[in-house]
């Protein structure tokens, strides 16, 4: 299988724009602020939470960072005045980090002050390794200007995410663990899947013995599992499921039927096509995953 999907990978690149926004279709909320709003309505009437992400990374000039920016106001305005319940998630580099570092700093800090005053929780999420320190470095100076509507995200095939982990503690943070979806050297990640598992389960048991408010992003059944174990018995308050728009949706509505609070990542904006590309081909098994999900729902219908 892994042959397969390495093949869809290759071929993506080559396959009309029109194709793959049928095939992204029920990953991405869509181009506008609009779709987004109704996707997440949609997700609330269902008793599901959202984190809403405006799609763009790596931009080239400082306009570019700050029209993101102001596209997440946009969203916080957008989200109040819905009375939605979701936060936002952004992406250091989609703020100008790698052209501008303090004009990044500047950006976010305005960013979370503006979501303080609305009550509404931002998530730094995480990108390559090359951007790791900049995102814990951020968030640990934003918790110690006393902003607590805010968190970070850690990956598990990262060797030092336990090391992190621990630095993070006296913080109590607010954490969403995930697998991680980068290609890294063998030396600072885990390359075996098995290994990820385990790193992943070590890193949740660690995040729960910290007392950190614990997000858990996973599709993996078998980590689900782990989880579900994991948390029995614990307040419902004290972590969340997540999981990616479109993906396992069924598994999700059986959760939130028995209770546990689930989180919906919904991404939107004019990136669509970019951002579909890149995170297939970040990770082919995701891009097998999405094209054996796509042949089953033609073969449904």
């Amino acid at each position: 299988m892994r042959v397969l999907d390495r093949a869809i990978v290759r071929v993506l690149p080559a396959v009309p724009r029109s194709v793959v926004r049928r095939v992204a279709a029920p990953y991405i909320a869509g181009p506008t602020l609009d779709d987004a709003r109704r996707v997440v309505s949609g997700l609330n009437a269902a008793g599901m939470r959202a984190t809403v992400d405006v799609l763009g990374e790596e931009i080239a000039e400082p306009h570019e960072a700050e029209a993101i920016a102001q596209s997440y106001h946009a969203a916080l305005e957008a989200i109040a005045a819905d009375g939605l319940d979701a936060n936002v998630s952004i992406k250091l580099t989609g703020f100008g980090l790698k052209l501008d570092p303090e004009l990044s700093r500047t950006l976010v800090g305005e960013l979370v002050r503006d979501a303080d005053a609305r009550g509404i929780f931002v998530r730094i999420d995480m990108e390559d390794s090359s951007t790791t320190d900049d995102a814990l470095g951020l968030y640990r100076s934003l918790r110690e200007q006393g902003r607590d509507r805010v968190g970070v995200v850690l990956q598990a095939a990262l060797r030092r995410t336990l090391d992190d982990i621990e630095a993070l503690a006296p913080l109590r943070p607010s954490v969403r663990l995930c697998k991680g979806i980068y290609v890294e050297p063998p030396s600072i990640a885990f390359q075996e899947f098995e290994a990820i598992r385990a790193s992943f389960v070590a890193c949740l048991d660690a995040l729960l013995a910290t007392g950190a408010r614990t997000a858990i992003a996973t599709h993996d059944e078998w980590l689900l599992e782990r989880t579900l174990e994991r948390v029995a018995g614990l307040d419902r308050d004290a972590f969340e499921l997540q999981m990616l728009l479109g993906v396992r949706g069924d598994r999700a509505r059986e959760l939130v039927a028995v209770g546990y609070p689930l989180r919906v990542y919904v991404p939107y904006g004019r990136q669509w096509y970019e951002y579909s590309l890149r995170r297939l081909q970040e990770n082919p098994k995701v891009a097998g995953y999405v094209a054996r999900d796509v042949v089953g729902r033609v073969f449904r219908r």
